[in-house]
Parts: C-alpha cells; structure tokens; sequence
C-alpha cells in the first residue's frame, strides 16, 4: 500500500456511506494521531486501540446527527505521497472558511490547522476534515 492514510480516509468515508457503526483501520502512530484528532474536533464518537499481536487496529465509532446523517460530510487528502503540500504557519489553508478542520503534520507533532497557527509552525497538510 502506497499510502495508508488515504486508505484509513476513504475506509471512513465508505462506512459512512453504508451507516455503519464503527469502522477497524491497521494501526500506525501517524492514523492514531488522525484518529484522536477527529475525536477532539467531535467528527466522530469514539476511538479504541486493539492490540492483535501485529501492529494493531484503530476501532472508529462513526457519529450521525439527527435523521442518521453523518457528521463527517467530507474527507479530502491534500498532502499525496507523489505531490507533497506544504504550508506555512501564516497561509495555512481555510476549510469551508473556517468551518472545516485541516490536519497538518509539523515538526510538533500532527495538529489540526488553528493548533499550528497559534502554535506559529508550519507543516504538511495531510487533510481536509469539514
């Protein structure tokens, strides 16, 4: 697999679409930052680490508003690993004006947008989250 954060994006995005409760994602230190970070901005309800042995599985519990609509309702990976996207702390990118969260991986660690702005870092922009 060339690019394994693509993939945790898009196996959510796909159990959105099919309602489903939670989703397993193969673990790694970089989609278990994505993770909490989704779970801090409130996009999804839960997150479970299960050690198997081997790297381990992320367990999302997938959150729905009222009428079973899904509370992610868009996940775009920016930052792809034949084009890199780069930011710095002044231009970092706006999602939906502001509404949205964009994750960026910095030298302090994976935050989302308005963390490195006050934060004054820049870094890669692995996502947009709105």
């Amino acid at each position: 697999m060339t690019d394994p954060i693509a993939d945790m994006l898009t196996r959510i995005r796909n159990a959105l679409t099919a309602k489903h409760e939670k989703v397993e994602v193969p673990a790694s230190v970089m989609k278990k930052a994505i993770a909490n970070i989704l779970l801090s901005e409130g996009y999804v309800k839960s997150v479970d680490f299960v050690d198997d042995g081997l790297s381990g599985k992320i367990v999302i519990g997938l959150k729905y508003a009222e009428g079973n609509k899904p509370v992610i309702s868009g996940l775009k990976r920016v930052s792809k690993p034949g084009l890199r996207t780069y930011s710095g702390a002044a231009d970092m990118p706006k999602v939906l004006g502001g509404l949205g969260t964009a994750i960026v991986s910095t030298s302090k660690g994976i935050m989302t947008d308005k963390q490195a702005k006050a934060a004054n870092v820049g870094g890669e922009v692995l996502c947009f989250v709105w």
